[in-house]
């Protein structure tokens, strides 16, 4: 499953930044991760890195992703903003609430 994640708020550059930093210490995700160029559509414009994409297998990288995500959005402001996407769900996740949909989009059953 290819999963796009996306970071909106007051400094989503830097907090995207912040992220891809913290996804590189995770054993699990090394090699499934990487940055992506945002789509450009007509009316808004494009940025160098707009977006993270990871491919989880059976390799147990969904679970590290999900725990990677929780973890680092509680040690975020409320005012961030993480859209996960596997093509067919999109799920938009702030700082103050995410537990149970991190669960619903990448299926895990143990996310603290």
């Amino acid at each position: 499953m290819d999963v796009r994640i996306r970071i909106a708020g007051a400094d989503a550059v830097e907090e995207l930044a912040a992220f891809w930093g913290w996804l590189q210490d995770e054993e699990l995700l090394r090699g499934e991760v990487s940055p992506a160029q945002k789509e450009i559509g007509q009316e808004e414009p494009g940025d160098a890195v707009e977006l993270i994409t990871a491919l989880l297998g059976s390799s147990g990288a969904g679970p590290a992703l999900s725990r990677a995500l929780d973890t680092w959005l509680r040690t975020r402001r409320s005012d961030v903003m993480v859209t996960v996407s596997d093509g067919e769900r999109t799920v938009e996740l702030e700082a103050g609430n995410l537990k149970n949909l991190l669960r619903e989009v990448l299926g895990d059953d143990e996310t603290p």
